[in-house]
């Protein structure tokens, strides 16, 4: 909560200025689903399999119109945090994992790529575009990211498509080489579990 407080307090000191606007859009809607992310062991969840009932619809709401808000503000070269806010907004009005509108995603990270290209943003894409087009495509784009071969969630990444396209061996591999680089102690329980469940 302290993150929205200090995005709640600048919003009200500059509630004209799109990077705070959508800041705290970005904000709101992170903690809007912040019931999700982890269960009851502590465990990361991942996004499809998050129980969206328990998201604050509310928060929700509030970080949608101040999305809209931000985009009307910055009609020719949109905020970085709007567009972020943008992206988070197309997963918390989803119902289901599968009613989300990856195109959608996928248009809002090449957005975002012209106001802030990092190789971080790149593997978010990559990420979207799997779930679009499907896990072979979604690893090519991958692999072509460049620079992240010691960034934990690339291999991480990696080894989920790996998995689905039922390339098992490699997805192994790469799962434990992202333990191995440092994933965060809720994520790599994932992790562990994931790899516990791959046939043998």
């Amino acid at each position: 909560m302290e993150a929205v407080e200090l995005a709640q307090f600048l919003h009200d000191l500059m509630p004209d200025e799109p990077a705070v606007i959508g800041l705290l859009a970005l904000v709101l809607l992170q903690q809007a689903r912040r019931p999700g992310r982890f269960d009851a062991d502590g465990v990361a969840v991942p996004l499809a399999a998050q129980d969206r009932s328990g998201w604050d619809g509310d928060a929700i709401t509030e970080g949608v119109v101040l999305v809209g808000e931000g985009l009307r503000r910055t009609p020719e070269r949109p905020d970085p945090y709007v567009v972020q806010a943008a992206i988070a907004a197309c997963h918390a009005l989803a119902p289901t994992a599968e009613a989300t509108d990856w195109g959608a995603v996928v248009s809002w990270y090449d957005v975002l790529l012209t106001v802030h290209d990092t190789p971080i943003v790149e593997l978010n894409r990559a990420a979207a575009i799997a779930e679009r087009d499907g896990p072979a495509v979604g690893l090519a784009a991958v692999d072509a990211v460049p620079g992240l071969e010691t960034y934990p969630f690339w291999s991480a990444s990696r080894a989920e498509l790996l998995a689905r396209l039922g390339r098992v061996d490699e997805a192994r591999r790469a799962w434990q080489t992202s333990l191995e680089l440092g994933l965060p102690d809720a994520n790599a329980r994932w992790v562990e579990r994931r790899m516990a469940a791959l046939p043998d």
